[in-house]
């Protein structure tokens, strides 16, 4: 790819978070909102961690954890308490430290999805969960991406598949717990009928279906048993062999030699 073909996935967050004020962006996010405060609800835990494009876009408000903290690309005057300012990929909290890991669109804006895998693993505990979000493009929504000519909001955004991702995270050693799509609206800010939506709502209870706007991943970390450390080698231990020996004889097993001149 030349380089007046690299895409800065970074720079449209701002217009992607805008676009949360429009019509089509509060349903997207009253129905993420609503799926990830049903399935959290039963996790507690200390510390909750929402990698989002924006920070005035908080998913699981209502979710059991001691601290919620949440991440935003840009810095500004009057950051409130509990938001720190880094990028996706680099996240400045210790490693394990994070009981839950909430990634909200964050690699479709994103220059590096693959390291915003790896550092959400890496600072997610052993048996945490991770909450995967981002923009299925199996849909009408990926339709309308493909042929916009404009890149703002969710329009700029990378649109990668869901099987992708699931496959990273297996790599990342988590076990894949649930995996849906939903929001079956079109993407048109006038959604139309009563009707519609109502039909929408009545198709958005089957996850399995793969051709919603969205898709949900909830994953859990496994926990790598220890390797048990090996006993230090001890000389009275190790069994010597004689120039004759043969390897792998038993030690108080005499080797025997065939000698040549006795057949």
């Amino acid at each position: 790819m030349k380089k007046s073909q690299v895409v800065d996935y970074s720079s449209r967050n701002e217009s992607f978070e805008n676009w949360f004020q429009t019509p089509l962006g509060r349903a997207l996010l009253a129905d993420q909102r609503g799926f990830l405060e049903r399935r959290l609800a039963r996790l507690t835990g200390a510390r909750q961690l929402q990698v989002s494009v924006s920070h005035r876009l908080p998913l699981t408000s209502g979710t059991d954890f001691s601290q919620k903290i949440m991440t935003t690309p840009r810095c500004f005057t009057g950051i409130p308490d509990g938001v720190v300012v880094c990028d996706a990929d680099e996240l400045p909290f210790p490693g394990g430290s994070m009981d839950l890991v909430v990634l909200h669109h964050t690699a479709d804006f994103s220059d590096y999805p693959h390291q915003v895998l790896r550092e959400a693993s890496r600072v997610l505990r052993g048996d945490g969960t991770i909450a995967l979000i981002g923009f299925n493009p199996v849909s009408s929504w990926g339709v309308r991406r493909v042929i916009s000519r404009h890149h703002t909001g969710p329009w700029g955004g990378r649109f990668l598949l869901r099987g992708r991702m699931e496959d990273w995270l297996r790599l990342l050693d988590f076990q894949i717990e649930v995996s849906v799509t939903r929001l079956f609206r079109l993407p048109f800010q006038r959604h139309g009928r009563k009707a519609s939506g109502h039909f929408s709502e009545r198709l958005s209870r089957y996850g399995f279906l793969p051709v919603g706007a969205y898709y949900c991943i909830l994953a859990k970390k496994r926990v790598c048993a220890p390797i048990s450390q090996r006993s230090s080698w001890r000389q009275s231990k190790v069994m010597g062999l004689s120039g004759s020996g043969t390897v792998g004889a038993s030690r108080g097993c005499p080797s025997q030699t065939l000698n040549h001149s006795e057949e």
